[in-house]
């Protein structure tokens, strides 16, 4: 380290604990590297902590964030949301199917999801990015959540630990630094923390034999980090603070009981969950550093709420003491990972297409079966009609989704329609007189979980999807949550990938075709 804790002003101490974004997937869509110049000139006036990283693209973020790191005494920490691989924030590298589709593998599941794992961290720590938060170690115990569900590695909290404790295993002797989330867990909420603020409200016994078991695991796993939840849950602190902002959670149970050393970060203090609570983002900020949050991930304004917060300080109304130990936990953390970094050799095209061969394999072994009849087909000989929905539309999303070129190339003369969550009834009449005049109808329905979206089909997509499905010879199936595929005939061909990805909409393809 260039420089030392003891020569860290009060506010510099402070801005070591706040990690900003870099780069942004909404709009107005901005990638990393043209993010630059901005970040460069916040470094300036507050040298924060570190960067959440969005919207990469390989390998000029590579170079960005070199400059980046350069131009600071203190070494940055770099973090991204990497659950599906170093492709899910850093285009060009390897995207894996969601967590779910993992524990689909059987005998494979542990051997594939740690190479997974590797192949992440591997290209991520090329790129410049340190902290993985990954793995999300809720047990989606709610069919109805709208917020993890495919992200987490299935139901049973037992079982999930085990994959959790593979993937802190594996990201741990990469290198890199994992994030075990949203603590003490979000599997059992029927609400989005990002849109409001959730609450789970079993007894305190349910939550240690439910909630708590993946964490424990990661705990014991030597997990670095843990990420907080934006979620209420009255049975371990009646005061009806969300674990961000409760002490009895993150201090008392996570740290004192459950004998946590690491760091706590919080999840974006941008999310419904968070604000509204207090006056002044420094407030909230404040809040969440005396519960015992460590890295504060996500302020909209890091120089006043920095300032703010120093402020705070030589007042007394904010423990120098709690900003000396979660700088210390940050400290050690860029102790951790300064043998990796700055930057390992570049990764080269060709282990990249190797890695990529990988994440296909893994999405085609996950594809579920469901019912007793003989596997579903679609002949190349036979006309064909393809319907997609998806929930909703990002700004991201390419002019259709990579089923459409999958199918394309395995069914050339193939109709293929795909639809948003409004859906135009010329359109939709026009799919379902194609499909009528087809020998055979596939009909692909994306349900996956994503910040601020809807979760599921919107009613005027199961319009058109039961007028699909009262066709005997249509093929159902769900690009993410098996749950969705009983809402239509139980006589029904269907199939699940578990994930979206292009991966697994290509894999489903080949799957259908034969292999083909």
């Amino acid at each position: 380290m260039t420089t030392t804790v003891e020569q860290l002003s009060l506010e510099e101490k402070i801005a070591q604990l706040v990690f900003v974004r870099m780069g942004s997937n909404l709009p107005p869509i901005v990638t990393a590297s043209d993010d630059e110049e901005r970040v460069a000139a916040l470094l300036e006036d507050c040298p924060v902590g570190g960067l959440l990283l969005f919207n990469g693209v390989w390998p000029e973020v590579r170079a960005s964030l070199g400059r980046l790191q350069a131009k600071v005494k203190t070494p940055l920490l770099v973090s991204a949301d990497l659950e599906r691989g170093a492709g899910q924030q850093l285009a060009g590298l390897t995207v894996f199917p969601h967590a779910r589709a993992f524990a689909e593998l059987g005998e494979q599941t542990q051997a594939d999801l740690r190479r997974a794992i590797e192949i992440t961290a591997e290209e991520a720590l090329q790129a410049g990015v340190q902290i993985l938060f990954a793995p999300v170690a809720d047990a989606n115990t709610n069919p109805k959540n709208p917020i993890i569900a495919t992200r987490a590695y299935g139901e049973e909290p037992a079982a999930v630990a085990e994959l959790v404790a593979t993937v802190v295993d594996a990201m741990n002797s990469a290198g890199a630094l994992a994030a075990a989330k949203h603590f003490p867990g979000h599997g059992d909420t029927s609400q989005d923390s990002h849109a409001e603020l959730p609450s789970v409200d079993h007894p305190a016994e349910v939550l240690h034999r439910q909630e708590l078991v993946p964490f424990r695991a990661a705990i014991a796993a030597g997990v670095p980090l843990i990420m907080s939840a934006h979620v209420c849950y009255p049975a371990l602190d009646p005061s009806g603070e969300p674990a961000t902002f409760s002490k009895a959670i993150l201090t008392d149970l996570l740290r004192g009981e459950l004998g946590f050393e690491g760091a706590v970060c919080s999840d974006s203090l941008l999310m419904a969950g968070a604000t509204g609570r207090y006056e002044s983002e420094a407030e909230m900020a404040a809040a969440a550093l005396t519960a015992g949050v460590d890295l504060l991930l996500d302020l909209a304004h890091p120089v006043a709420t920095v300032r703010e917060m120093s402020a705070m300080v030589e007042r007394g109304d904010l423990p120098l003491e709690r900003v000396d130990e979660a700088l210390g936990r940050v400290m050690r953390l860029k102790e951790r990972v300064a043998g990796v970094t700055p930057f390992s050799p570049e990764i080269g095209a060709e282990q990249r297409d190797a890695n990529r061969v990988f994440a296909a394999a893994a999405a085609e072994g996950a594809i579920r079966i469901f019912g007793d009849g003989p596997p579903p087909t679609l002949d190349p000989k036979k006309s064909t009609t393809v319907v997609l929905t998806k929930p909703f539309n990002l700004p991201t999303d390419p002019a259709k989704q990579p089923l459409a070129d999958a199918i394309g190339q395995l069914l050339p003369g193939a109709q293929y329609f795909e639809f948003g969550p409004e859906i135009d009834q010329v359109a939709a009449d026009a799919a379902v007189a194609a499909a009528a005049d087809s020998d055979q109808v596939l009909l692909a329905v994306i349900a996956k979980p994503a910040a601020w979206h809807a979760f599921g089909m919107t009613d005027d997509q199961r319009r058109l999807a039961e007028r699909l499905a009262a066709d005997t010879k249509t093929i159902v199936a769900s690009l993410g949550v098996p749950t969705i595929l009983a809402d239509f005939p139980a006589d029904r061909p269907k199939l699940c990938t578990f994930s979206d990805v292009p991966a697994s909409q290509q894999a489903l393809a080949r799957k259908l075709c034969g292999g083909a």
